[in-house]
């Protein structure tokens, strides 16, 4: 496992468009996963203990992020062939299992993951209602182990940005395993 955080982002650039397949059976494209105040897309997996760590948190904020106009998307880039726990039907699986209330994702050919820059699981992009970018950051300050009155940073960003179309002005990186690209085995 190699343990990755997210670069300093410069806000304000474009969500990329992307046309997946979700868990669902349906292809999803950005549009469908916009959310009316703002869009979290979600870089996630199945296999990362960061993301095992954090996942009902994620679900959580996600229900809640609905209220306040704001729709989440989670894709899964890594190769399924050197991580098998990360393969479509395992995501399926995952999926009904907690029920998750957004889209999941597979980009199988890694190109979204790489329009997006994204480094690692759990990565976060949070667009403004323009779909420009306005946080990039991690969930809480907990990390991997869910700490007592720790800040619920990418919610509280994300309803800020629903809120004024700003993010926050600081914004600490999100920390998790890398990506898997295909080929560089893991």
């Amino acid at each position: 496992m190699v343990r990755m955080t997210t670069p300093q982002a410069e806000l304000g650039w474009p969500a990329p468009d992307f046309e997946l397949p979700g868990v669902d059976g349906r292809r999803w494209r950005l549009a469908d996963c916009r959310g009316e105040r703002g869009t979290l897309v979600m870089f996630i997996c199945n296999h990362c203990p960061y993301v095992q760590a954090i996942l009902d948190r994620i679900i959580r904020d996600a229900r809640e992020l609905v209220g306040h106009g704001v729709r989440c998307v989670a894709i899964s880039a890594n190769d399924p062939v050197t991580y098998p726990e990360d393969s479509f039907d395992n995501m399926v699986r995952l999926a009904q299992e907690k029920a998750f209330p957004f889209p999941y994702l597979f980009d199988e050919s890694q190109d979204v993951a790489r329009a997006y820059g994204a480094v690692c699981t759990p990565d976060f992009f949070g667009f403004d209602a323009d779909l420009r970018l306005r946080y990039r950051g991690r969930l809480d300050e907990s990390r991997k182990e869910p700490q007592p009155g720790a800040r619920r940073e990418l919610f509280e960003a994300m309803v800020q940005v629903a809120r004024t179309g700003e993010g926050p002005a600081e914004q600490w990186p999100s920390m998790g395993c890398s990506i898997k690209w295909r080929g560089e085995g893991g």
